[in-house]
């Protein structure tokens, strides 16, 4: 199945704790995994920041509006457990908890007011219901994300191939690969022979080179197994191992098969991978406004209790 929502979550965390004993977080989350058949794959589904598990920061939510309504209690950091309001509410035989039942309750509505205060969002209702307070941002940045890649491949489809090229070093500078941007300008487009476009070095004491094919080709096309086949016999006559076929457009499946039954190291980068690394590695773009998620430092405040007690 697929991931469920923070507010699908709301239930069956409660009657895990239905017991009254003290219970620890990442041990539920595991439970409750198993209670909604998650695959690995879906459990290990990271949200768009790629820094936390999707169902974890669900279950994490989940728990988090549990206690804002009293359905819960923290008794300390990472535990929780059920609250006599909790008991009452398993007694009710419910069928869900979601934000609307949650909303009989003061405590919880005080918190929601507090919270839409806080949030300017051009998210619709539905959307906020669905998804969690910290995935609401992530999403509408990953949004923002892919239309800057999408403006990215339209601005180089524009440009002339030189242009291309010299896109090609910047950005593989930027990844550490050559010295100096002089130094890795004889990598593409000077070569130009025999099915190669450039030589860049690996690192920058020049021990082993790299191999470079570019194509700016339009999206809709795909760059199939002869070209890369092509490529990879160029490589050949100039006994090299290692090479990176760069493309605007996309790969077959049939090339991708080709390239990993090999014994040399062939990198494909097709046009959203060279959008994504040029957004990585700051090329082309430009930084608009940065923005930092905060959470609370449990330790600090771990410290200062630590030092009442020896006061």
């Amino acid at each position: 199945m697929t991931i469920p929502d923070y507010q699908s979550i709301m239930l069956p965390l409660l009657k895990l704790s239905s017991d009254g004993e003290i219970h620890e977080i990442n041990n539920t989350t595991e439970e409750l995994a198993k209670y909604f058949k998650l695959t690995d794959g879906e459990k290990k589904e990271l949200l768009p920041s790629g820094k936390q598990a999707t169902f974890t920061n669900r279950v994490g939510w989940a728990r988090t509006y549990l206690k804002k309504s009293e359905l819960i209690e923290y008794p300390r950091r990472g535990h929780f457990r059920i609250t006599e309001r909790g008991k009452l509410s398993l007694n009710e035989n419910l069928q869900k908890i979601d934000n609307a039942y949650l909303s009989h309750f003061p405590e919880f509505i005080e918190f929601r007011k507090r919270s839409k205060r806080r949030i300017v969002s051009s998210n619709t209702e539905s959307e906020q219901e669905e998804f969690t307070p910290e995935e609401l941002p992530e999403n509408s940045y990953q949004k923002i994300r892919n239309d800057l890649a999408d403006n990215l491949l339209e601005q180089i489809l524009k440009s002339s191939s030189f242009f291309f090229e010299k896109l090609v070093v910047e950005l593989l500078v930027a990844m550490g690969y050559g010295e100096t941007q002089s130094d890795a300008a004889r990598a593409v487009g000077k070569v130009g022979d025999e099915g190669i476009d450039g030589i860049i070095d690996e690192d920058r004491l020049g021990l082993d080179s790299i191999y470079i094919q570019a194509k700016k080709w339009q999206k809709d096309k795909s760059v199939g197994r002869p070209e890369v086949q092509a490529f990879v016999g160029a490589l050949e006559g100039k006994r090299a191992n290692k090479g990176i076929f760069i493309t605007t457009a996309n790969f077959t499946d049939r090339a991708h098969e080709y390239v990993d039954g090999l014994n040399k190291k062939v990198v494909l980068i097709d046009g959203d991978r060279l959008a994504d690394l040029m957004i990585d590695f700051g090329i082309g773009v430009t930084t608009r406004n940065k923005y930092e998620i905060k959470e609370l430092d449990s330790d600090y405040f771990d410290e200062i209790t630590l030092d009442l007690l020896k006061s």
